[in-house]
């Protein structure tokens, strides 16, 4: 059963109006994706606040961290799946699937990341983003000295919490417009669908 069409409940404007910079990065997006990220369009309402999130976006995900690629979006799925975020949990997904090699640890992250061989850094950082997410009122110094003996720094540890706190609002917003994830996503780093299971 194929998911609803929609992109967002709350509608998207037609990319022919958009203005020239947001144009230039939707043909960037088809020419490297294939597509444009339904989050884009769902932001595109508000174009000032589509650059204000992609730049966010970018810093977080994509700058230099202590914090690598694959453990800022196993982040991003470990609180996508607390707050139960269908876009997040399949566009993330994806990712960790891509960046890992692994399809079965997307799915281990999407649905109880406690089931996966982690090492005890990646452990206490998903243990961390989960109590961040779901009870934020009782993370103290306790938990900031865990990450600490794990090996994390100050730098790190602020990377991994503005990492989790985005991930809080993203979710929130895909959320309330009923965002739908592009049906790409889905695909993405599959094993081959005609492979006999084991």
């Amino acid at each position: 059963m194929p998911q609803p069409d929609h992109i967002s409940k709350l509608g998207v404007p037609d990319p022919a109006t958009l203005d020239e910079d947001l144009q230039v990065i939707w043909r960037k997006c088809v020419d490297k994706l294939g597509f444009v990220p339904n989050v884009f369009s769902t932001y595109s309402l508000k174009p000032q606040r589509l650059r204000n999130f992609m730049a966010m976006y970018n810093e977080i995900m994509l700058s230099p961290s202590g914090l690598s690629k694959l453990e800022r979006e196993m982040v991003a799925v470990v609180v996508s799946s607390a707050n139960r975020c269908y876009y997040c949990l399949v566009a993330h997904g994806a990712a960790v699937r891509q960046l890992s090699g692994d399809p079965e640890l997307g799915e281990m992250m999407a649905l109880n990341y406690r089931v996966a061989a982690l090492d005890p850094r990646q452990r206490a950082m998903l243990d961390f983003a989960w109590k961040m997410t779901t009870t934020p009122w009782l993370v103290d110094d306790a938990d900031r000295d865990g990450l600490r003996a794990v090996g994390l720094s100050e730098q790190d540890l602020f990377d991994l919490a503005e990492t989790v706190a985005f991930f809080n609002l993203s979710n929130r917003m895909a959320s309330a417009t009923d965002m739908m994830p592009n049906r790409a996503y889905h695909g993405v780093a599959r094993p081959d669908a005609g492979a006999a299971p084991r």
